[in-house]
């Protein structure tokens, strides 16, 4: 699958603004833990990098068909991430 991201005014992608590095977008790609439909035909993912950071993926599909267009990604706040541990400990018991 191809894989895009929103490039800022510099060229860069857009999730460098994040702190966020392309293997890390991958990563929450690659082994989600939530996946969810957002507004305006977006993808919201959110997963654990293999450092261990838990990030929030915006993504929609590439307007050629093919494959995805990440929007941005960042780190999920810390309140976002207890309630997500919660949910992943009711599925998993």
């Amino acid at each position: 699958m191809r894989i895009r991201f929103h490039r800022n005014a510099d060229g860069e992608p857009h999730i460098h603004d994040h702190h966020v590095e392309v293997s890390e977008v991958l990563d929450v790609l690659d082994n989600p833990l939530e996946r969810a439909s957002g507004g305006a035909d977006t993808t919201i993912v959110i997963g654990r990098t293999r450092g261990g950071r838990v990030l929030k993926v915006i993504h929609a599909p590439s307007r050629d068909g093919d494959g995805i267009f990440v929007v941005t990604a960042f780190d999920l706040p810390a309140k976002q991430v207890r309630a997500l541990n919660r949910r992943l400990r009711r599925r998993n018991s």
